[in-house]
């Protein structure tokens, strides 16, 4: 025990006193908010921005089709058709022009019909899609006029209808779409983070183990300990690196939580009543507000702690696989081979998740959270709907008892493999190894 200390010891200083896992440690949470925001500017700097001129000879759409920072109309003499689409190409200013034919008999087939787009190069479907959407709009407040309907009863008849949902299993809160929209959020990011690291410090387990093994290096330190605890001491190291860099990501997401929610609460306090401009301004400021606060509101000690535990067992469950081929076999290309394994459950268990959004507490949902395979990843997306306790008792269970013998299986393979130069192992020979 006190060697697998030493080694545990060792792996972890050597990982957390290097300037890339500090940096890394400390920007990672700033690399992926700078890395939202780019993706968020790219998609901003490729937005269209068409202008449109409308000839509309029934009269019925001007001053109806409504501009706005994406498609701007423009509505011209019925006298200029000819000219305006002559003087099309090559007109940089302009995108296409609408041409809307005399409305007869009130036959809204016969306009559709004889509509047409006349356009200058290609537009986006977008585009076309709300040229479309707006055209059906103005049609569609014409028939309703049409059987005597007056605009403040359509205007009415448009309203939503909104649902307040009470929640009697969470002392009758209410439930929010917010709300729900942040647990669904927070279970993706758990989710997947939870995938990432179990694979990146994963490999970088086997990696170790082949490179210590090609190296030689590995047969002067089983002279002092055994390779059952040279391989725990690894995979005990490895893992409290990665949960070193989780507590540091958690601390200081739960402190942005906490300065959002009382930082700009009190900005919002401060706005004077009438100045509605600047209460506009602050619509992101209050969004942020709101879901720091639903964040909040949340059983963070209880997601924390499953958070954790289901990481570290899930972590060690599928290390001490990755130890095992990386003991098995003599390169990184023979390791494809068997990674698979590896990965194969855990992808099944996150894209299965995926559907756990409409129904945490379906079947589906039930089995994955159970099964060992995939309950390091399926628990900790159900976690923040929430989960009856027995439940999170019973996949702790199941998963502890199913690590323990992982560890043991991973050790029989590890004691036999470390040591073979040379030969590949087949799943035949490592299948006698357990055995033996």
């Amino acid at each position: 025990m006190n060697h697998i200390f030493l080694i545990t010891k060792r792996e972890f200083l050597t990982q957390v006193k290097k300037k890339s896992f500090i940096i890394l440690t400390l920007l990672a949470p700033v690399m992926l908010i700078a890395f939202g925001a780019v993706v968020g500017l790219m998609f901003k700097a490729n937005e269209s921005h068409s202008v449109i001129e409308v000839v509309d000879k029934s009269g019925l759409f001007k001053n109806q089709l409504k501009s706005d920072d994406q498609l701007r109309y423009v509505f011209v003499s019925t006298a200029d058709e000819k000219s305006k689409i002559n003087n099309l190409k090559g007109n940089e200013s302009l995108d296409g022009i609408l041409i809307l034919p005399e409305l007869r008999n009130q036959n809204f087939a016969e306009l559709q019909q004889n509509s047409r787009l006349v356009i200058n190069s290609k537009i986006g479907f977008d585009t076309k899609k709300k040229i479309i959407a707006d055209i059906n709009d103005v049609i569609k407040k014409e028939k309703i006029k049409q059987l005597g309907i007056a605009e403040t009863q359509l205007n009415d008849l448009d309203k939503g209808f909104t649902l307040k949902t009470i929640n009697v299993s969470e002392n009758n809160k209410e439930d929010s779409d917010l709300g729900f929209g942040v647990k669904s959020g927070l279970s993706i990011l758990l989710m997947y983070v939870t995938f990432m690291f179990i694979i990146i410090y994963g490999v970088r387990v086997m990696r170790s183990v082949l490179e210590e093994k090609n190296n030689r290096v590995v047969e002067i330190i089983i002279s002092s300990v055994k390779p059952f605890e040279l391989m725990m001491g690894k995979i005990l190291g490895v893992t409290l690196v990665a949960l070193t860099q989780f507590l540091v990501w958690i601390t200081m997401s739960v402190i942005g939580a906490l300065v959002l929610n009382t930082g700009f609460s009190s900005i919002q306090k401060n706005i004077p009543g009438g100045n509605e401009e600047l209460a506009d301004k602050l619509d992101v400021a209050q969004i942020a507000t709101q879901i720091s606060h639903s964040l909040l509101e949340l059983n963070f000690p209880l997601i924390i702690f499953v958070f954790i535990v289901f990481f570290l067992l899930g972590y060690i469950f599928y290390s001490s696989i990755y130890a095992a081929i990386g003991s098995a076999v003599d390169n990184e290309t023979e390791t494809q081979q068997f990674t698979l394994f590896a990965i194969l459950p855990l992808m099944l268990g996150m894209y299965g998740s995926f559907s756990l959004m409409n129904n945490p507490d379906g079947p589906l949902g039930f089995w994955l959270s159970i099964i060992p395979f995939t309950s390091p990843v399926a628990m900790i997306a159900r976690i923040p709907f929430g989960v009856p306790a027995w439940q999170i008792a019973l996949s702790i269970g199941l998963l502890l008892g199913t690590t323990i013998f992982m560890i043991f299986v991973a050790g029989k393979i590890y004691r036999v493999g470390i040591l073979m130069y040379g030969n590949k192992a087949t799943l035949k020979e490592i299948w006698k190894w357990i055995r033996g």
